[in-house]
Formats: structure tokens, C-alpha cells, sequence
């Protein structure tokens, strides 16, 4: 059985210590960018030093460490996790995956020409499936996110389409690397090597690993984005709100784009003058029009009058 100490680590904690607590956290540290050799330095410091956000690497540590911790209230970086899920992309991809290829070819030379390239095959049908789904993150669900996060901070309505749904693709990702480990271990016919025993062990951590990284996207970075969107599109509804004219404004618009005077206008509608003025300060503002003939194109344009209506010379 695995030992780990699922303890919840603080910005205070020695380095040293979260490392030595559980091994998996290695292949973390180099996805964040921080070096080996960290003394007797605390999470901060050695964060500080490595240029790493340091609230974004104990919400990856301590989820990678206790997955089944509360994830609501956990402060982080959405830029900074977003940048160390791509290079997490790359390790993957451009390394781990290759390398396990090249152990299992190895390994299972023992078996027999068609059983090494049916498993082979199997291997390589499952790189080239994550290496799809990574590819796609990379290359449009992480640009919608951050041009979101750049609307979010600005106010701005929703950036095209919402394209992240991270867990209908990570489920067939998470059990075909199971698959493969069954396969070999109740069929595979060679003979019992350690280098057969020690790539299935690597296939297994890598397994896990994964299904960390799957977790983080799933449960940290997905609730946040998601928010954000709620957000932006409650603002985007208020916007049109304030922006759509009420029916008294429009008829106070349709009789400016008349010729009326305020004072016709507030006799004819049995308004005070100063309230006419407020609306038309209000039509305005919300149309960003400040001059009678743009007011009259939008008018004609909206069909709120017919131009043979208008006394235009």
C-alpha cells in the first residue's frame, strides 16, 4: 500500500519536506520550473526564487497530495495555472509518453513479435488519444480561457463560444492506461523480467499522474472559468438592460426625430419639461447618439417611424 501524509501544505512549510512526502510531487516541481537543491527554504521562498506564484503551486500540491480535499475557497492564479497545464502538456507528450513507449518495446520483446506489436499498437492508439485531446486544450480551449480571463477583467461580454468540458474526455483517457495494464498482466505469455515489471510500475505511476492532472483542470480550473462566465453573462444581460430604451423613451425618441421641441414634447406626453430633458439625456447616453440626425437614423433603421413621416427637406 502507498504511503503519503495528505497534509495540507502552507507557504511556511519547508520545500524539503512537502518533496520527501510524497515521491509524485517530483514530476510537479519541474512542470512549475523549480529546481532541486532548496536547502532548508520554506514553500515561499523557494517559489519567490523560481519566479512561481505561489498560491497557484500549493493549489496543485495539495490537490496532486489530498485529492479528496475542498477545492471552493482555494486561491490561485488562473494565468499561472493555465501556463503550468501546457507545459504540463509538453511533459507528457514530448516526454513521459515517448520514454514509456521505448521501456515497453523493450520489455515485452519476450512475448513475441505479434504480441509486441499488439501491444505497441494499443500503446501508440492511446498516446496519439491524448496527445489529440492536449493538442486541443492547447489550441483552442486554453485561448478561449485566457481571452475570457481578459474580458473578465475588463467588463467585456462573453468571447465567442464556451469550449471547455474537460471531463467527457478525460474518462476514456483515464481508463485506457488501466486497459493496457490489465492486458499485460493477465495475458501477456513471456516469462517474468524486471524490466517488464519495473515499465508496468512506471505505466501505473503514469497512470496516476494523469489522472491528477485531469483532476486539476477538472475541479480547480473548471469551476473558476465557469464562474467567470456566469459573471460575464449577468453583466452582459444588465448591459443590454441598460442600454435598451423603456417605451416612454421611445416615444419621447419619436417625437424628437419629429421636430418636437421639449416643451411640445412634455405637453403632449402631459410630462414636466425637466422630465423630458432626462429622458433624452437617458436616449443618449444608452444609444451613445448625441446629435437629432444620428437619432433620426436609428429611428428610421429600428422602425420607429416611416421616413415619409418625417418633414425632411
Amino acid at each position: 500500500m502507498e504511503y503519503r501524509d495528505q497534509r495540507i501544505f502552507t507557504a511556511r512549510d519547508k520545500m524539503e519536506s512537502l518533496i520527501t512526502t510524497n515521491y509524485r510531487l517530483l514530476n510537479m516541481l519541474s512542470r512549475f520550473g523549480i529546481s532541486l537543491g532548496v536547502g532548508d527554504k520554506s514553500i515561499e521562498e523557494v517559489c519567490r526564487l523560481s519566479g512561481v506564484d505561489c498560491k497557484t503551486f500549493l493549489a496543485v500540491v495539495n490537490l496532486f497530495n489530498n485529492p479528496d480535499s475542498k477545492q471552493d475557497d482555494v486561491e490561485f492564479s488562473v494565468e499561472e495555472l493555465i501556463l503550468y497545464l501546457q507545459k504540463s502538456h509538453t511533459y507528457y507528450t514530448d516526454y513521459r509518453l515517448p520514454a514509456l513507449r521505448g521501456a515497453l518495446e523493450k520489455a515485452v520483446e519476450g512475448g513475441g513479435k505479434q504480441m509486441q506489436y499488439l501491444i505497441l499498437n494499443y500503446f501508440d492508439d492511446y498516446a496519439a488519444e491524448v496527445e489529440r485531446h492536449m493538442n486541443q486544450e492547447n489550441e483552442e480551449i486554453f485561448p478561449y480561457m485566457s481571452r475570457l480571463i481578459e474580458a473578465y477583467k475588463k467588463g467585456e461580454p462573453l468571447p465567442g463560444k464556451n469550449q471547455h468540458i474537460f471531463s467527457e474526455q478525460h474518462n476514456s483517457i483515464d481508463v485506457r492506461l488501466g486497459e493496457l495494464i490489465d492486458i499485460i498482466v493477465k495475458y501477456y505469455p513471456g516469462g517474468a523480467t524486471n524490466e517488464l515489471n519495473t515499465v508496468l510500475y512506471d505505466i501505473f505511476v503514469c497512470q496516476q499522474d494523469l489522472e491528477s492532472h485531469n483532476l486539476i483542470e477538472d475541479t480547480l480550473l473548471e469551476p473558476k472559468i465557469r464562474q467567470m462566465e456566469e459573471t460575464l453573462a449577468q453583466t452582459s444581460v444588465k448591459k443590454v438592460e441598460e442600454e435598451s430604451l423603456s417605451e416612454r423613451e421611445i416615444d419621447v425618441l419619436v417625437h424628437i426625430v419629429r421636430g418636437l421641441t421639449n416643451k411640445e414634447i412634455a405637453a403632449k406626453m402631459f410630462l414636466s419639461v425637466h422630465t423630458v430633458n432626462t429622458h433624452r439625456k437617458n436616449i443618449m447616453n444608452k444609444l451613445k447618439i448625441h446629435s437629432p440626425a444620428g437619432l433620426t437614423i436609428y429611428a428610421i433603421v429600428n422602425k420607429l417611424v416611416q421616413l415619409e413621416d418625417l418633414d425632411i427637406k
